[in-house]
């Protein structure tokens, strides 16, 4: 996680309290702390050492950066096996010796890369537009290399998003605070950690960021952005009611902002949903699904993750509702065939929700097997 502990006793400092090492910035709750950390915690050992590397917050990014590889590289090894990097051509990355991931739809031989490829690349791509002002279209284009293929154009999950995250993080956290990709950087780790099941560390990081947000005085659009990813959080926490109220404030607000059409209401509507899902508030789910899905199926297509995910959610909810009539089973199985059929094809087998999605098919096969009321 950033760093927003004292180095020794953990006291939370946000990102603007305590004090820090005058040397390598590593920080602190007090003198008293500090003093420890040098005579028992072995930090005059490796005070040089961090600040050789670009003081505790890059010495921490870099570390915790070289052990997401390592975890994506082993996890991705039994797919990636014969393979080459697509994009330096090699097995085995010249200079680090890591291993190939692949975390995206790509099938057959493409999509395999090094973690330090692809955001070597994703780096690279990006200066060249700031040095040549290539323009806010073309910045945010570039910036989703450093979490969709280039290939098929998906997004990475798992633990290959969350190396991904922190190598945007550690590449851009020395920027200041106002700077738009050192935030984007902290929302990408954010997502990347919490993909990977890092939850109680992306809490830390959405906390965190959530509160820069708010103290640098951005837009109420870039708030709610913050606000969605650490909803979803609360959320996989399992801290269900929480998640709820900041998911329908999120909700509200997009909807006040853009408009119902607008994918990111759409976004702010299904995880609203999902939440009421979670919390078995079936029909209030089932009335904003029959609202939204309409409009996400019109607006972004059969085929766009966000509806068949909408779509998915809303099926589970009609089939786990112990009230659910024999028309609603019926729906249910007739959307999750079509939705598993599409992931299928979209995503690959490999991909960890399609597994996900033919498990709520087999769920409601059975629902409708034992009859509704």
């Amino acid at each position: 996680m950033i760093l927003t502990q004292c180095a020794v006793c953990a006291t939370e400092l946000g990102l603007t309290l305590g004090k820090k090492c005058g040397r390598c910035s590593t920080r602190y709750c007090g003198a008293e702390c500090q003093k420890k950390h040098w005579e028992e915690g072995g930090h005059d050992k490796l005070c040089k050492q961090i600040k050789k590397a670009g003081g505790a917050e890059q010495y921490n990014a870099n570390k915790r950066y070289t052990e997401a590889v390592v975890v994506a590289a082993e996890a991705c090894a039994e797919d990636t096996k014969g393979q080459t990097c697509f994009i330096c051509t090699q097995a085995l990355h010249w200079k680090t010796k890591e291993g190939l991931v692949r975390g995206c739809a790509c099938r057959g031989t493409a999509g395999f890369a090094h973690v330090s490829c692809l955001a070597e690349q994703a780096k690279i791509l990006l200066a060249e537009a700031e040095e040549n002002n290539l323009g806010a279209k073309v910045l945010d284009e570039r910036y989703r290399r450093w979490y969709a293929c280039s290939m098929c154009e998906q997004e990475y999950h798992g633990v290959v998003r969350c190396a991904l995250g922190w190598a945007c993080w550690k590449t851009y956290l020395g920027r200041p605070e106002t700077d738009q990709f050192r935030s984007n950087a902290m929302g990408l780790l954010g997502m990347g950690l919490a993909s990977a099941g890092h939850l109680a560390d992306a809490l830390t990081v959405q906390e965190a960021e959530l509160a820069m947000t708010r103290r640098l005085g951005e837009s109420e659009d870039a708030i709610l952005v913050v606000q969605g990813n650490l909803a979803s959080t609360y959320s996989m926490l399992g801290n269900i009611e929480k998640a709820l109220s900041m998911e329908r404030d999120v909700y509200s607000g997009r909807l006040k902002l853009h408009g119902e059409e607008d994918s990111n209401t759409l976004r702010a509507a299904g995880n609203y949903a999902v939440s009421l899902h979670d919390l078995q508030r079936f029909e209030e789910a089932k009335s904003l699904f029959r609202k939204t899905i309409p409009v996400a199926r019109r607006t972004l297509g059969e085929e766009n993750v966000l509806t068949l995910r909408m779509r998915w959610t809303y099926a589970r909810v009609l089939y786990l509702d112990e009230g659910a009539s024999l028309d609603d089973l019926h729906e249910a199985v007739a959307t999750l065939e079509s939705v598993a059929h599409l992931w299928k094809r979209i995503f690959g087998p490999a991909h960890p929700e399609t597994q996900k999605a033919q498990e709520a098919l087999k769920g409601a096969r059975e629902a409708l097997a034992k009859g509704g009321v």
